[in-house]
């Protein structure tokens, strides 16, 4: 069965915006620029503009970039309502999360090695994209899943979503249609996986706008699916902006020199003149 989601392009209005950064280092220019892009979209609606942490990843968040990435954020001219809200405190609203769509009928357990994944997902499977999940392990029987369970191996949990088709209008990208494989929510190490958090949390925080750069457009397929299956309500908008490109024109890394606002500053530019030329870069100044 096939389930078609189009997302108008709505105005949000005077609902929130967010920046939501991951801990695990200095956030780059281009962090930087999609940050100011969010930030400026927000107050120009005269809305609240709220910042997340999204240290949901145990194994590679660091307590220690999460003051240095704020400050960094004040230091381009940035500012934000209220504290940041951590996804390390929103467990139970994850759990929540995952109990209804159990109650649904929607989860199974994944016992897939990443190598097994990479070997089914080459192989042909229908109408699914390539490298799309198969469902391998969807109709295993409660004596299959318990002898996985007992040679070791620990559970991901994946949501029954394969085909169906999911599209809608991005503000800067334009039309986006995506078939779904099953995707994991919960990872096998018991970490609540991205796209289940980002629904959860983006809706309980009513945001209305998600600014974001174009490397996670993928992912709104999935999360919108989410919002589906939760009941909840997703923002009015999506837009996902280019990302920040080397003179090679590859994605922005450390190969390409003074990337990071600590780095630019060590060659002489202020934070307001960095600030200056990453709205610069998209016309927006």
């Amino acid at each position: 069965m096939t389930l078609d989601l189009f997302h108008p392009d709505s105005d949000p209005g005077q609902a929130p915006g967010r920046y939501a950064p991951s801990p695990t280092g200095r956030l780059h220019l281009g962090n930087l620029r999609t940050a100011l892009l969010a930030w400026r979209s927000a107050r120009d609606r005269d809305a609240p503009f709220l910042m997340r942490i999204e240290d949901i990843d145990s194994g590679r968040s660091r307590e220690q970039w999460v003051e240095v990435q704020l400050d960094e954020l004040r230091q381009i001219g940035l500012d934000w309502d209220g504290e940041p809200v951590r996804q390390s405190d929103r467990h139970d609203l994850y759990r929540e999360a995952l109990a209804k769509l159990e109650a649904d009928g929607l989860l199974y357990e994944c016992f897939c090695t990443r190598a097994e994944i990479r070997e089914a997902a080459s192989a042909p499977h229908g109408e699914l994209p390539e490298g799309a999940y198969p469902g391998t392990c969807r109709e295993l029987t409660a004596a299959e899943r318990g002898e996985r369970r007992a040679s070791g191996r620990p559970p991901a949990l994946r949501v029954r979503a394969a085909g169906a088709r999911v599209g809608f209008e991005d503000h800067t990208c334009g039309r986006v249609e995506k078939t779904l494989d099953d995707f994991v929510v919960r990872r096998n190490d018991g970490d609540f996986a991205y796209n289940l958090a980002v629904t959860v949390d983006d809706a309980e925080q009513g945001v209305g706008e998600v600014v974001r750069g174009s490397d996670l457009l993928d992912t709104t397929p999935r999360q919108l699916w989410l919002y589906d299956r939760l009941g909840l309500a997703a923002p009015a908008r999506f837009s996902h902006v280019p990302l920040m490109l080397g003179e090679d024109g590859e994605r922005l890394a450390k190969r390409h020199g003074a990337i990071t606002l600590e780095e630019q500053t060590d060659v002489g530019k202020s934070p307001d003149e960095v600030r200056k030329e990453l709205l610069a870069s998209l016309e927006i100044a």
